[in-house]
C-alpha cells in the first residue's frame, strides 16, 4: 500500500485529538515535511541531513521511545504529551518551539508523527499517571530532599552539587550508545518536560525513556518525590529571573487551553521559597550572553517584554543556536502569520 493511500486508509493509527481539534495526517505530512524533516529525516529516524550537526541527536519516532510523557515507563505517550512538546520545544537541544504554528497546524503534526511510529497502530497510551498536590515548602521538606538526593544516588550523575558532573556522568549513553549528559540543575531555566514543579514531579516518576534516567514510581513515595523538588529548586540560581517572557507566554497559553488563569509568578515563587529557606541569601544573576562555536547568534536576554508575539517567539528562537533550516523555516512562518493579520 502506497504512503498516500496508506494516510487516507481509516484506522491507519489512532486518531490525534486536542479538544475538538482532530489532527489531520495528509495536511501534517506537508507541514512535517517544510518544517521537522530536516532534522527527524524523511522517514522520521532521526537521520535527516542536520542530524549529524546536533546534540543530542533528534528523535527516532520509529522506535516509538518518547522522553516527555505523563504516561508510565514505557509506554506510549498521550496526543497531549506530544501536543505541548511541539509547542514547547526542547530545552538544550535543536528543537525550538514550534508555538508559531497554529493549534490546527500542531495537531495535524502530530497525527502524522503518530503514522511514523509504527507502535501507535499497535497499542493505545495509557492514562496520565495521578500527581497529587503539592507538600509545603518547608526547611525540613528540603533537608528531607537532601537526604533522598544522596539515598537515591542522583549525585553519581548529576553531582554533588547538581552540575551535571557525577561521577558516572561521562559513562553514560543513550538508548542507541550515544553519549548524554546529565542535566545541570544550576543552569536554572527549564527541563526538557516543562518548567514547573509538577514537571519535575511528572520526570521523576515516568522517567524520561531513551536515557539512564530510570522512574522512581516504585521507589518514592509521593511525599518524598515532592521533598525531592523542592531540594532541587535550592540547586538553582535566580530561577525566578530565568523566568523569560517567551516561556511565562507558553504556560499562559496552556492555562488558557484548559481555562485556568495562570498567575505570570506562580512558577517562579516555590523556586524563590526553597532557595531563601536552605540557603537564606541572594545569589548573582547567571550571563546574559555566552558564545558558542558555530552559532550567528547565541544572546539570551532574560529582560523581555511581558507579552511575546508569535513573530517576536519566531524571532527568539532564531537566536538560539539551532541548524539554519530551521531558522529558515520559523522566520519564515512567523511572516506568513503576519501577513494574514
Amino acid at each position: 500500500m502506497g504512503l498516500v493511500a496508506l494516510l487516507a486508509a481509516p484506522g491507519f493509527a489512532q486518531e490525534a485529538r486536542i479538544g475538538k481539534l482532530l489532527g489531520n495526517p495528509k495536511r501534517g505530512k506537508e507541514l512535517y515535511r517544510r518544517y521537522c524533516e530536516g532534522c527527524h529525516g524523511v522517514l522520521g529516524n532521526g537521520e535527516g541531513e542536520n542530524a549529524i550537526h546536533l546534540d543530542p541527536r533528534p528523535r527516532d519516532f520509529t522506535r516509538g521511545i518518547f522522553k516527555c510523557r505523563s504516561t508510565p515507563s514505557g509506554a506510549l505517550p498521550l496526543d497531549t504529551d506530544l501536543f505541548d512538546t511541539i509547542g514547547r520545544g526542547l530545552h538544550a537541544s535543536g528543537m525550538p518551539s514550534w508555538f508559531p504554528l497554529t493549534r490546527q497546524e500542531r495537531v495535524d503534526l502530530l497525527a502524522y508523527v503518530k503514522f511514523l511510529c509504527p507502535r501507535f497502530r499497535e497499542e493505545k497510551a495509557p492514562p496520565a499517571l495521578s500527581i497529587p498536590a503539592e507538600t509545603p515548602t518547608t526547611a525540613e521538606s528540603i533537608a528531607r530532599g537532601q537526604k533522598l538526593y544522596k539515598k537515591m544516588e542522583c549525585w553519581k550523575c548529576h553531582g554533588r552539587q547538581g552540575h551535571g558532573d557525577g561521577p558516572s556522568a561521562s559513562t553514560l549513553t543513550d538508548s542507541k550508545e550515544r553519549p548524554i549528559v546529565p542535566y545541570d540543575f544550576t543552569g536554572g531555566e527549564r527541563f526538557k518536560s516543562g518548567q514547573t514543579n509538577e514537571d519535575l514531579f511528572r520526570i521523576f516518576m515516568t522517567g524520561p525513556d531513551g536515557t539512564p534516567m530510570p522512574s522512581f514510581a516504585d521507589d518514592l513515595k509521593p511525599d518524598q518525590a515532592w521533598d525531592l523538588v523542592h531540594f532541587l529548586r535550592t540547586l538553582q540560581v535566580n530561577p525566578e529571573k530565568q523566568m523569560t517572557a517567551r516561556f511565562r507566554e507558553l504556560i499562559e497559553h496552556k492555562g488558557s487551553e484548559s481555562g485556568a488563569t495562570v498567575s505570570k509568578t506562580d512558577s517562579a515563587a516555590p523556586v524563590e521559597t526553597s532557595r531563601r529557606l536552605l540557603r537564606g541569601k541572594e545569589f548573582p544573576s547567571l550571563s546574559s550572553a555566552t558564545n558558542i562555536p558555530g552559532c550567528t547568534a547565541t544572546s539570551r536576554s532574560s529582560n523581555f517584554p511581558s507579552s511575546m508575539s508569535r513573530a517576536k517567539m519566531a524571532n527568539l528562537n532564531s537566536r538560539i543556536c539551532l541548524p539554519v533550516s530551521i531558522r529558515s523555516a520559523l522566520g519564515t512562518r512567523s511572516s506568513e502569520l503576519s501577513n494574514k493579520r
